[in-house]
């Protein structure tokens, strides 16, 4: 089991796991400076989204987009990304079989990037990538699901999922951990690391967690 919390893996995040170079590519190569500018000044209402729910796109790695798709070996049917980004997930999930393979991003910018490069991959009538936000969006049908979102939005995530997902579906988050999950495998180290969560076990371990407070005999 994984010790490590979300406050080390920012951490790890911010003093140089990824590299000078690494940062360099992010800016240069994903559309980040145009992203900043988007959020700041083109689409001023991103600006009323709370401080600490405001996620800097920062794209998954090749490491990390092998990690996931381990975690997913053995897998079949159709699969959600939710915070897409630039759509790798979703895309290297359809190569690997996953039918529909669907990706949710709020981001115009990233949407066209994610579609332009399932274009370039000859793939884009093949995935899907759509404009809404992923509060809003209807999991109840959904078995596979992956996230790279901040722990401060996962943690309000998780309420959702518990809620909407069928029994027999997995998570798998990117770089943060559910903040309140028991993992039951996790690939990778530092910020290349992914963690998968059973659905029905973690109901389970929410319920046993209820119990034992109603249980607990007041003060």
């Amino acid at each position: 089991m994984d010790d490590d919390t979300p406050d080390e893996a920012f951490k790890e995040l911010h003093t140089g796991d990824i590299g000078g170079w690494g940062v360099a590519q992010i800016a240069a190569g994903t559309g980040l400076a145009v992203y900043v500018i988007w959020t700041g000044f083109v689409q001023p209402g991103f600006r009323k989204v709370p401080l600490r729910l405001q996620v800097p796109y920062i794209p998954a790695s090749r490491v990390q987009v092998d990690h996931v798709m381990n975690l997913l070996r053995g897998r079949k049917g159709g699969l959600v990304d939710l915070g897409s980004g630039d759509g790798r997930i979703v895309l290297e999930a359809h190569q690997q079989g996953f039918t529909p393979a669907v990706g949710y991003e709020l981001n115009p910018w990233l949407l066209r990037l994610a579609r332009f490069k399932a274009w370039r991959a000859g793939h884009h009538e093949k995935v899907s990538y759509r404009r809404e936000d992923l509060w809003k969006v209807d999991l109840t049908e959904c078995k596979n699901i992956t996230v790279f979102l901040a722990p401060s939005v996962l943690s309000l995530l998780q309420k959702k999922l518990e809620a909407e997902l069928p029994e027999d579906a997995l998570v798998i988050a990117g770089r943060f951990p559910f903040p309140d999950w028991t993992p039951f495998r996790v690939e990778g180290e530092g910020v290349h690391r992914a963690w998968a969560y059973n659905m029905r076990a973690q109901r389970q371990n929410s319920l046993k967690k209820n119990d034992s407070h109603e249980t607990q005999p007041q003060q």
